[in-house]
């Protein structure tokens, strides 16, 4: 298999092409595929270049990376399988192969516990079982952030078979804002995590207005089996959310740039942490950062900045930066606000407080 993980998912995303005989994949049309997923994955953005592409394509089909893949060029043009059937991922493992998924599977052990991973026990057994080459065990050295105390994790399961089998559930579902909870039809088109938080996403109706549902705001979820699915189509989680931060995407907003100052105190931790995959740095001063996203401007990215407090400031667009300024003046007047709330209470406890004489003695028996 080969080494460089660039170059991986570059074999993956050609394997997805070819394998789709739905559409007839042009040289430039594979180019722009992998581009995107090298952009989505990795963070690359100068792209690929058809020479790596048609190099590539050698290597498939050579021995080199034991793929032998049968790809033909139709028309003098279109690129496809021959064998309508085959896949790299069809390949049978080696014992190089093996070794990493033992170390994969001991990752997946790390979930054992975690409330919504409890259907993989059975799947990680199965890989353990087939590719453990030691009965030696080792202990647990990675520990993933959980919460089993969330609410709505136990949707997750009836959710997701809705998805794979393509079925509408009824759901009873209340948000933070409603007084009584609605029922509807929703057709769930995937499930997206953020921040430990779970949400179904799809749409009720023909209309076809994309709503995420956070799963501890449902209240009953129930598979419908009368009703027609309506599927997503071309629409996909990569492409949905490549200008967001979050969950919250608008269909009326274009993503702009943001200009925002970092101070040299968190300016190590937000490079090596970027905000976005549209992140970069357009200038390094002694006292921090400046750095640009191209992104909408939605709730959770209002969270990111006025989670770092000081040390982060929005720079520019200038009503964005005049909106968190306004935020900040807020939360500064509440620490205002509950400190005299704080200090008049003392105030009064100590004045209702029942005093001694000086003379008085305290019968300490039984205390």
């Amino acid at each position: 298999m080969p080494a460089n993980r660039n170059a991986l998912i570059r074999y993956k995303t050609i394997d997805a092409c070819l394998r789709n005989r739905q559409r007839k994949w042009t040289l430039d049309a594979l180019v722009e595929k992998v581009s995107d997923a090298l952009y989505e994955y990795e963070g690359i953005a100068k792209g690929i270049s058809r020479r790596t592409i048609q190099a590539d394509i050698q290597l498939m089909r050579s021995d080199k990376l034991g793929y032998f893949a049968p790809i033909v060029v139709r028309e003098k043009k279109y690129y496809t399988y021959e064998d309508p059937t085959y896949s790299i991922t069809n390949l049978p493992l080696s014992e190089s192969d093996l070794s990493r998924m033992n170390e994969a599977v001991e990752v997946l052990k790390q979930f054992r516990g975690f409330s919504h991973f409890n259907t993989l026990n059975e799947v990680v057994q199965r890989l353990e079982d087939h590719v453990y080459s030691t009965a030696q065990k080792t202990a647990s050295i990675i520990d993933f952030e959980k919460n089993d105390n969330l609410k709505g994790l136990h949707y997750l399961d009836v959710l997701y078979q809705a998805v794979v089998q393509q079925r509408p559930v009824e759901l009873s579902y209340q948000s933070f804002r409603a007084r009584n909870p609605q029922t509807f039809l929703f057709h769930v088109w995937w499930l997206k995590e953020f921040k430990n938080r779970w949400f179904a996403v799809g749409v009720k109706d023909e209309r076809r207005l994309v709503m995420n549902l956070a799963l501890d705001r449902i209240l009953a979820v129930e598979p419908v089996t009368d009703a027609e699915y309506i599927p997503r189509q071309d629409l996909n989680p990569e492409d949905y959310y490549r200008h967001v931060i979050g969950v919250t995407v608008s269909d009326r907003l274009r993503a702009t740039d943001v200009k925002l100052f970092v101070s040299a105190l968190h300016a190590p931790y937000v490079e090596t942490k970027p905000l976005h995959p549209s992140q970069r740095v357009l200038e390094r001063r002694d006292d921090g950062i400046i750095i640009l996203l191209n992104v909408q401007l939605n709730f959770e990215l209002e969270k990111e900045i006025l989670g770092f407090g000081e040390g982060m400031v929005v720079l520019a667009p200038e009503r964005f930066r005049n909106s968190m300024k306004q935020r900040f003046m807020l939360a500064l007047a509440q620490y205002d606000q509950q400190a005299e709330a704080n200090s008049a209470l003392m105030k009064e406890l100590t004045s209702s407080s029942p005093t001694k004489a000086s003379g008085d003695t305290v019968d300490t028996s039984l205390q």
